[in-house]
């Protein structure tokens, strides 16, 4: 393996340059695929991803997720055109995509699946996994690495074998500690339990009757998208013009413009306060309220996100015929009757997103969604109550855990390196198939995501993890694939450290040791 790795090393790098205005492009493309997705596949994700694992090293994988219906991740697809290459089965789904049609991209080589069955368990191992080793050898592995004082005066660890639930490591693991934005793993679970895999969150506009007053309803999705070309995301432009038609079967060409955040309550601001990590909390914004032409990361926000939203809402009626008034807030009454409605992808696209790119935005409204559907108020109490509730119904270990957000700006949520291991391992039970995206939106180191530039020496594509920076806090959690092919959680927090960057490169050694 490392002599065949040596002789495509050079070749891999001239194809990584050539490709990359390719997988650029085929990163804008996976939106709209994601929201196309009605339900997640059954796929269940385990040591079956050696496989992937292996054709990696060797330089042939090169990026990571989504996945077509074989488990094959499609970005090898992507690479495998950018090379010029034609394989042997074809990954797509009908002719545009098989490659018999002119021009179309051909299929790429064969690969065997990476996200194998958990079913057909042996003596408790399901097939094709063998036992995990021994807590003795991991710690002999990852206990000297723990140990790099750039890890802080406070420090939790855990690893356990997602196959067979078993934990092979602990340090400090049932100490509660910032997570940072692992967080956002716990908030994913409980959106996933609480909404459905397939919910939608739908923004619309009702007419109140005998008034002429129209409401543009925010119905909390950061996903609205006022661009033109909405690559799958709710369109605005497409709401607007979908109730333009509305008004004018009504006879109406000119209206009273308000629009309604009332599906949260509480604070809009963040505990952190103003700051380009986040937009303001409410349930009406289109693109996370960023005034500029970002789609991740910090970003300049918009004062006022409904208010922005609703003005650029009335600009798009113009375009189709009625004048709208300059918006202003209201609640729209029971009687109101809905003219047009827009949609987001469902929350396992949603989900992964969240993950991927650590979205704040997107995080806080699947807490408040969380807490709307369990009964408690769309507020930071309410996310604190839900998320925690949620939790406890899986029987996962939430003792000494505090939610008091949804994204982990909040340096006063506290998690233990257990209960990041036992989120974890419940994504993979394969009686939960609805949580398999909380492993599936982890970022894949050098390829994806908060890990796209990170682990180029070593294990790209092999770690699976979701990162945590704050001022004095690192943190990392995710997935590994080991060299015999078992998949293992783990979770690692520092607390009180100094150098933010060597804290990031200690965890990366210790994530780097448990694989192959």
């Amino acid at each position: 393996m490392a002599r065949a790795a040596d002789a495509v090393r050079p070749r891999l790098a001239r194809a990584v340059r050539a490709a990359e205005p390719r997988i650029a492009r085929f990163a804008r493309a996976t939106v709209p695929q994601l929201a196309r997705i009605t339900r997640p596949k059954t796929w269940q994700y385990t040591a079956g991803a050696a496989t992937a694992g292996l054709a990696l090293a060797a330089g042939v994988v090169t990026a990571a997720g989504p996945w077509d219906s074989t488990g094959q991740r499609t970005a090898e697809r992507d690479r495998a055109v950018a090379w010029e290459q034609a394989g042997d089965a074809d990954h797509g789904h009908g002719t545009a995509d098989s490659g018999t049609t002119s021009g179309a991209p051909r299929p790429a080589p064969s690969a065997g699946p990476v996200l194998a069955g958990l079913g057909g368990a042996s003596d408790g191992v399901p097939g094709g996994a063998k036992a995990a080793p021994g807590g003795k050898a991991v710690s002999d592995v990852l206990g000297p690495l723990l140990e790099d004082p750039a890890l802080g005066a406070r420090r939790g660890a855990a690893v356990v074998d997602l196959t067979t639930g078993k934990r092979l490591y602990g340090l400090g693991a049932g100490l509660p500690l910032t997570p940072a934005s692992t967080t956002k793993i716990a908030t994913a679970v409980a959106a996933l339990t609480a909404l459905g895999p397939d919910h939608r969150l739908t923004t619309r506009t009702a007419l109140e009757p005998g008034t002429g007053e129209l409401v543009l309803i925010g119905g909390g999705d950061p996903t609205l998208t006022a661009r033109e070309d909405a690559r799958g995301l709710a369109s605005l432009r497409a709401l607007a013009e979908k109730t333009a038609t509305a008004l004018k079967k009504r006879d109406l060409r000119k209206v009273t413009l308000s629009y309604d955040t009332t599906l949260y309550s509480g604070t809009e601001t963040h505990p952190i306060g103003v700051n380009e990590n986040l937009a303001r909390v409410t349930a009406l914004m289109a693109d996370e309220a960023r005034t500029d032409d970002s789609t991740s990361g910090p970003a300049p926000r918009a004062a006022d996100p409904a208010a922005d939203a609703a003005g650029t809402f009335a600009g798009f009626l113009e375009e189709h015929g009625i004048t709208a008034s300059p918006p202003g807030p209201a609640e729209a009454t029971d009687r109101a009757d809905t003219l047009a409605t827009v949609s987001s992808p469902p929350v396992t696209a949603l989900v992964e997103r969240m993950l991927t790119n650590s979205d704040n935005d997107l995080a806080e409204a699947l807490a408040r969604h969380t807490a709307v559907a369990t009964g408690e108020p769309a507020d930071f109490d309410g996310v604190s109550a839900a998320v925690t509730a949620r939790l406890k119904q899986l029987g996962l270990p939430v003792r000494g855990a505090r939610f008091h957000d949804g994204s982990g700006l909040d340096r006063t949520d506290r998690i233990t390196a257990d209960l990041l291991t036992a989120l974890l391992a419940k994504a993979a039970d394969p009686a939960r198939p609805e949580l398999r995206p909380v492993l599936t939106g982890l970022p894949v180191a050098g390829f994806t995501g908060t890990l796209a530039d990170r682990y180029t020496d070593g294990a790209a594509g092999h770690v699976r993890a979701k990162t945590g920076t704050l001022t004095g806090v690192n943190t990392l959690a995710g997935t590994v694939v080991t060299a015999d092919g078992r998949l293992l959680g783990f979770a690692f927090l520092a607390h009180d450290t100094t150098d933010a960057w060597a804290a990031q490169r200690a965890l990366d050694r210790a994530a780097t040791a448990l694989t192959p």
